[in-house]
This record gives C-alpha cells, structure tokens and sequence, in this order.
C-alpha cells in the first residue's frame, strides 16, 4: 500500500468535502478576505463553536477591515474578552490598521504580501489566498498536521524543525491548482470532523484504504506527542471590592503579560503557603489601587487568618496554572474607583473569581 500523493489525494479530500465537509460556517462561500481572515486569526487555538459568537459579535461592530482600524483598542479588546490568547487580538488590530495603510482597505492575495502583515503566519497566509482568492496554496495548521502525519506515517512531533519541513514539502505537494480552497477546506474539516485527536473515525474517512497509521494500527500514537514540560505554578491574593452600585475595583493591565491591555482585579504575588509578609504587602498595594476609597481599612493580620483557611481557585492556562485567594469588599456607597464590569474588557478569570466570592462568601 503506497499513500496517495498529488491529484489522487487531493481529489478524494474535494469530493468528500462536497458530500460530507461543513458547507455552512458564516465564513465559507463569501468570497471575502475579511471574513476569510478574522475566521483563521479566531480559529487559531479555539474551537469553531466557541469562535461563531465572538466571529458575530466582530462582524457587526466591525462590517469592514476599514471599521476595525478605526476602532478603539479597548473596543477591540472588550470584544475579545474571553476568547483568550489576547495577542492575536492585538496583532488582528494591527494587521487591519496596515491592510487600509498598506493595500487600501483590500487584503492582498499574495502569500508572500499576507506574510508581512502582523499575526499572519504561512498558513493563515495560505488559507486566505486558497478560500477567499482561489490562489493554489498550501496551509498547515494542527488539524492538517495531524491528518498529514497519521497518513503519511510521519513520526516526530510536528514543531521540531525537520518534522515541520517534511508536513511543507506535502502540503505543498498536494495542493491542486483547481479548487485549492475547496481542498483545503476539505484537509481542514477531516481533521475537525473525522480525523480527531482521540478516537477518530477512520470508517469515515476517504483516505482509510491508504492511510499508513491506520494499517500499522498508529493513530493513537501520531502525530507524536510533544514532550511534556511541567507548566509553571503561580500564586496570588486578590481584592474583590465592589460598591454599593455593583460596580467593582479593576486596574489597568497596561505591562505585557497574559492579560496586556485588559482590566483585572488588583493583584499581588504571594507564596504557595501565602505568609503575614504577602498579606501585608498585599494590603499596602490594594490601598494605593483603590485611590479614592478612605473610608475602607485593611487589617493585614485578620485577612491573614481569613485566607489561610480559604481555598485557592485554579485557572488553568496552556504554559501556566494559576492559585488564587480573594479578599472581598463591599461598599456601602458609591465609589468613583469603581466602574461597570461590562464596561471593561476583562479575562475570564475575573468572572471565576466572582462565582467564587459569591460561592466563598455565602458560607462565611
């Protein structure tokens, strides 16, 4: 059995693209580079059901590229809360300001042109020529990595440096100069739809009579695994001070970090076990944020024995693993250092922070 390379694959992938590949994401079939891009930037990390929201939500604030340059960064920001990975929100921002300086408010069809534009990779690049301009292009994201490793039996995992040259060298080997949109669609729907990363259904598949992982019984093994490293553990005190309006305390996240450019409660570093030291210092940073607010006193050492005997709250992120404890106020007046939750761009370890007050709280 030798796997299929050039017409034959990509033939068998368009015609069970059109029998069996999704035909109705709002992005398909509109001939537009707009779409076509803020679909693959959303797309990147994020499963297409959690993207059809935020992708409407976009789409109305922003019809045009030319409406989303215009936008204030915190507009973009606020509407990208919650999706995560926020620098792609920062470069989708960047990327539409030098579209309309750049090419005058038209996507450029060239891979090589994309390329040059902020947050667009070789196969983002690809995908916008081949969908929205019908340029025979290759892509390779992580659906297409794991379809091209289990068929063509490549071992290593994906991102090592030879790996990732050998899955180029097919992408651009398979690519047909007739309907490359369609195709690649096609090699981006199997890997959503058939070839998952558990437990795929290789009876489904148009490419099970030639696949070599599923002849050598290797689809649970590749693509190879990428070896683990532990992720990073870090641990924080955080006030949760809400006025009487329900407004609530939040600060600028104006440094580069995870949450660049978004609004989060006041938070200190601490230790695993936090000591009365964390909690000082915590206090003494909580009363500089909190400006205005005179009337609210801090006693570092009830607080200490308060949250020593709090649970942590763990959000979970892709290279870090973060503990919280919370500190929770409540005004009995309105405070200008407050202002409306909806009215900031916030992640969305500030809402699992706010259940766990509401949680934490009620058994005080």
């Amino acid at each position: 059995m030798t796997p299929w390379v050039g017409e034959p694959f990509s033939a068998a992938l368009i015609h069970w693209q059109q029998a069996h590949g999704r035909q109705h994401l709002p992005w398909q079939h509109t001939g537009s580079a707009y779409k076509v891009w803020l679909s693959e930037i959303m797309l990147q990390q994020t499963q297409v059901s959690t993207v059809l929201g935020y992708y409407a939500r976009f789409l109305q604030a922003f019809p045009t590229v030319q409406d989303l340059a215009n936008a204030p960064d915190q507009q973009v920001m606020q509407l990208w809360a919650g999706l995560g990975y926020y620098s792609r929100a920062r470069n989708l921002h960047a990327c539409a300001k030098e579209v309309v300086a750049r090419f005058g408010g038209e996507f450029p069809s060239h891979v090589k042109d994309l390329e040059t534009l902020p947050g667009i990779g070789p196969s983002t690049a690809g995908a916008i020529a081949s969908l929205a301009h019908g340029i025979q292009a290759a892509i390779l994201d992580g659906n297409v990595k794991r379809v091209f490793c289990r068929y063509y039996g490549v071992e290593g995992h994906p991102e090592q440096a030879a790996v990732k040259k050998q899955l180029w060298a097919i992408a651009h080997s398979n690519v047909p100069k007739a309907q490359p949109g369609v195709y690649n669609q096609a090699l981006m729907d199997l890997g959503a739809t058939c070839c998952v990363p558990r437990n795929p259904k290789c009876g489904q598949c148009p490419l099970r009579g030639s696949c070599v992982a599923l002849e050598k019984g290797l689809t649970a093994q590749l693509p190879t695994p990428k070896p683990k490293k532990p992720r990073a553990e870090l641990f924080f005190l955080s006030l949760l001070l809400q006025d009487s309006r329900g407004h609530w305390l939040l600060e600028f996240q104006a440094n580069k970090g995870i949450w660049q450019d978004l609004w989060a409660f006041p938070s200190v570093p601490c230790e695993p076990e936090p000591t009365r030291s964390n909690v000082a210092q915590a206090c003494e940073a909580w009363l500089q944020s909190m400006g205005g607010v005179k009337q609210v006193e801090l006693n570092p050492d009830a607080l200490f024995d308060m949250l020593k005997a709090q649970p942590w709250v763990v959000h979970e992120l892709t290279h870090r693993k973060l503990h919280f404890k919370v500190v929770c106020l409540t005004l009995n007046e309105a405070s200008a250092a407050c202002v409306p939750l909806e009215d900031r761009p916030v992640p969305a370890v500030v809402h699992k922070l706010i259940a766990h007050r509401l949680e934490y709280c009620s058994t005080q």
